[in-house]
């Protein structure tokens, strides 16, 4: 893709990697794909500054390690609060070092939906890249926030997952010609996940398959999907940090 032989790219790989941290394997992980990805870019091909997005329902604590003093590589993770692993992810976690204040925190509250997810999407995420200008955006890309997943409280939907990665898409488009690759990570329902997967593929390649999510009525239609006071909060006070990303 770095080559001009793609404009985007979805790695269906596995295990999942943004656990594992730089000494040890870590909640399914052995080794951090997103990082290797990135420092990869960076040594191979020249690439200066990556955006990686963590939206997997639970904390990438590995990647945040590894980045944790770099300012080339801008670390967002969103994912429930006090999910798996206990104890990291807090908003306050903004980096050391060189790299303060390019890792952002945002810990939603269980029961986060529709509303939660486009308001941290249009606030935080898209801003924050457009503060940053990567020459790489890379995607851990996790399903497990899904209303049907077993190892989580949230609401989102196929929908929303589709919405993230035409985000991701126009501003990959906008800061770094179009350079794109999601990384698969968790996602524990059987039943949605494809439906999920295939959203995401379909937003990436601009096909559409002409399968429809058969359960999306239904999980659009439960109460408080919208964005709530309690999850706005938690939203404005990382949107807050975006200022401080440097160019």
């Amino acid at each position: 893709m770095l080559t001009g032989s793609a404009t985007n790219a979805y790695a269906l790989i596995r295990p999942p990697g943004h656990h594992a941290e730089p000494d040890k394997a870590m909640g399914f992980c052995f080794l951090n794909n997103v990082a290797i990805a990135a420092r990869y870019a960076q040594a191979k091909y020249s690439v200066r500054k990556v955006a990686i997005v963590d939206f997997d329902v639970h904390h990438g604590n590995g990647t945040q390690k590894i980045f944790w003093e770099d300012p080339s590589v801008l670390f967002i993770s969103i994912h429930q609060d006090s999910n798996y692993p206990i104890g990291t992810g807090l908003a306050t976690e903004r980096g050391e070092g060189p790299g303060h204040g390019f890792t952002i925190n945002v810990p939603l509250p269980p029961g986060s939906g529709r509303g939660a997810y486009a308001a941290v999407t249009n606030q935080v995420v898209v801003p924050a890249l457009d503060a940053f200008i990567p020459d790489l955006i890379l995607a851990s890309s996790g399903f497990d926030a899904s209303y049907l997943d077993p190892l989580s409280s949230m609401m989102a939907s196929s929908e929303d997952f589709r919405n993230i990665t035409s985000s991701l898409v126009t501003a990959a488009a906008k800061h770094c010609a179009g350079r794109l690759i999601f990384m698969h990570e968790g996602g524990y329902s059987e039943v949605y996940v494809p439906y999920c997967g295939l959203a995401v593929v379909e937003a990436l390649s601009g096909i559409e398959s002409g399968v429809k999510d058969p359960m999306l009525e239904d999980v659009y239609n439960r109460g408080y999907q919208e964005l709530q006071p309690h999850q706005d909060l938690v939203i404005q006070r990382s949107a807050a940090f975006v200022k401080d990303i440097a160019p």
